[in-house]
């Protein structure tokens, strides 16, 4: 497995949800910025879309598992999923946590009334050993957990996603690591692909590293 510096984003059609407003131009600049300025525009703009997007959470001092749990809800809208892995129209789609019930709570919290692509988005805990069914995400919070559920899930459309060391090494696809103390996300696209998964562009664009 080998590491790829991060490739800028592809231009998506369509406004950009990070824009200050639906369709607008971009300001033209008198030069492009360059490359690693760039990257870093992209996270503070992601990063902050996903917080506009949750009311409350920036009220207060964020907590890591509060900020982790904001990720795991706004990771969902980046995703490609097989129609045939979709519930009916307006049934839940469902994140399921291993390991860490101070996520959970926080999710619990955190997703009353929110939907993704018109399906609202509940949590469960998994009590320890159980294999989750019928989710869509996976996040897997202990190491012990994270390959054994890999390993169960492997060609299954699910989104696993661990904040372990050597996450993605072990099967996940979105791994949580800190950087400069603050919480960023690694990628492994390919993971994703054999699970019938695409991660979005703009998601890898502000991941701090993809493997392929």
């Amino acid at each position: 497995m080998s590491v790829r510096p991060v490739q800028e984003a592809e231009p998506v059609p369509g406004p950009d949800p990070c824009a200050g407003s639906a369709g607008a131009a971009p300001a033209e600049l008198p030069m492009p910025l360059p490359l690693p300025r760039r990257r870093l525009l992209a996270r503070l703009l992601w990063g902050a879309a996903a917080w506009r997007a949750l009311p409350g959470v920036a009220q207060a001092p964020a907590t890591e598992a509060s900020v982790k749990a904001a990720y795991l809800y706004k990771f969902m809208a980046y995703i490609e999923w097989p129609p045939s892995s979709l519930p009916p129209p307006g049934a839940p789609m469902t994140i399921a946590v291993a390991g860490s019930d101070i996520v959970h709570w926080e999710l619990q919290a955190m997703l009353a009334g929110r939907q993704v692509n018109g399906h609202p988005v509940v949590a469960r805990r998994l009590a320890e050993g159980e294999v989750p069914e019928n989710a869509h995400v996976v996040f897997v919070s202990r190491a012990r957990n994270l390959q054994r559920i890999a390993e169960r899930l492997r060609g299954r459309p699910v989104l696993v996603i661990s904040d372990v060391p050597d996450g993605l090494e072990h099967g996940a696809m979105l791994n949580f690591v800190h950087v400069d103390g603050r919480v960023r996300f690694e990628a492994a696209p390919l993971h994703a692909d054999r699970s019938e998964l695409k991660l979005g562009s703009r998601l890898l664009a502000v991941a701090e590293r993809v493997v392929r």
